[in-house]
């Protein structure tokens, strides 16, 4: 029986993750998992845990007010250090760009302990869109012994960075494995959430997400700029905004939208919740790389307001469109859909991202492996 460590500590990663951790415990006898979480969204990680009916093995409580990245990097592979004294770990799973993610990796790297990538060889190839994550997660395909690369584009771009072919494998994404988790009576209890909130989830609900740190200071007012004027034009449509609790995004959202009766500005969702706005929405804008990949699976316009996208493959199959922080791009794309009626603008494209059998898959190879 081999131990193995899954570290994470986004909410994401979480999402993404799960399905695998429930894969690989479905066979105790080949794997002892240890679930570690570093906090990075500490509230955030563990409300998505427990949705999985997962809980963290070991916490690290690494996050603390206004810290540079360097000192995020400093306290977790400190933490990490220990946890690696501490067990005898046979394989270290990672998923996607975090600090969590490059710490994770370079803490097995350093004991020589392999490496396992989830959704690995997303590239945007510019080290500052997104930052500091483009980085991140080159280097942690320089130090990968198995890269899971959710599709063909992906396997291409490690190869091109000489990346042996035998530690690529192209698996699909498990943020779809995620979403087949989700029950009917799971999705009733989010309807019956937006109820009690008194937010009714129609066909002109538009959903907003904004959080990333290339979007903060001078790009996220001209994203408001152009949220204000639709949120004005669009007076019979309902603006939904869970809020990302970074200060240099939730003081600005709510000092510019708080007072617009239709739109709702709303904690953080749970995850069930997030994917019932997702499933009903008639337009998102997002700067999420999760939601890139999840709302072509409810046939949802989705316009990815960041320059660079390592999720080429929905702006190719055209469910996706890139626009930035341009306030004239934000706005004519979302007139286009708004304009019309929500049945006349439903994508018929299928996901390019997966078809929910990525968590098997990766058990297997890792059995081989």
């Amino acid at each position: 029986m081999k131990n193995i460590l899954f570290v994470f500590g986004t909410r994401p990663e979480v999402i993404k993750l799960a399905p695998v951790i429930l894969e690989l415990k479905k066979y105790p006898y080949k794997y002892n998992v240890i679930v570690c979480n570093t906090e990075q969204q500490k509230e955030l990680s563990n409300q998505t845990l427990a949705y999985f009916g997962l809980e963290a093995d070991i916490n690290l409580d690494c996050m603390k007010p206004n810290q540079s990245l360097l000192e995020v990097q400093t306290r977790i592979l400190s933490a990490l250090d220990k946890v690696f004294e501490e067990h005898n770990i046979d394989a270290t799973i990672v998923q996607g760009d975090t600090m969590s993610v490059l710490c994770g990796a370079l803490a097995s790297f350093y004991r020589k302990i392999p490496v396992y990538h989830v959704e690995a060889g997303l590239r945007s190839y510019d080290i500052y869109e997104p930052f500091p994550e483009e980085v991140m997660r080159q280097m942690t395909s320089r130090v990968a012994a198995l890269n899971f690369a959710p599709t063909e584009i992906n396997r291409q771009a490690l190869l091109k960075e000489n990346i042996s072919d035998d530690k690529i494998f192209v698996v699909g994404n498990t943020v779809i494995d995620a979403l087949f988790c989700l029950s009917d009576r799971t999705l009733d209890s989010a309807r019956l959430y937006f109820e009690n909130l008194g937010i009714e989830v129609s066909d002109k609900l538009v959903l907003i997400t904004a959080h990333r740190r290339e979007n903060h200071g001078e790009r996220i007012d001209r994203i408001l700029d152009a949220i204000e004027y639709l949120v004005k034009e669009y007076k019979d449509h309902t603006f939904v905004i869970p809020v990302h609790p970074n200060p240099n995004v939730k003081d600005k959202i709510h000092s510019r939208l708080r007072a617009y009766h239709n739109v709702k500005l709303l904690k953080p969702l749970d995850y069930p919740y997030l994917v019932y706005l997702m499933k009903n929405a008639k337009l998102i804008l997002t700067d999420s790389g999760g939601i890139q990949e999840e709302a072509p699976s409810f046939g949802c316009p989705t316009l990815v307001m960041r320059y660079e996208t390592e999720r080429q493959e929905g702006i190719d199959a055209g469910v996706s469109i890139l626009v930035g922080a341009d306030y004239d791009k934000i706005v004519s794309h979302s007139g286009a859909v708004l304009s019309k009626k929500r049945e006349e603008t439903r994508l018929k494209a299928q996901n390019p991202y997966g078809d929910g059998t990525s968590a098997k898959k990766i058990e297997a190879i890792i059995s081989k492996y």
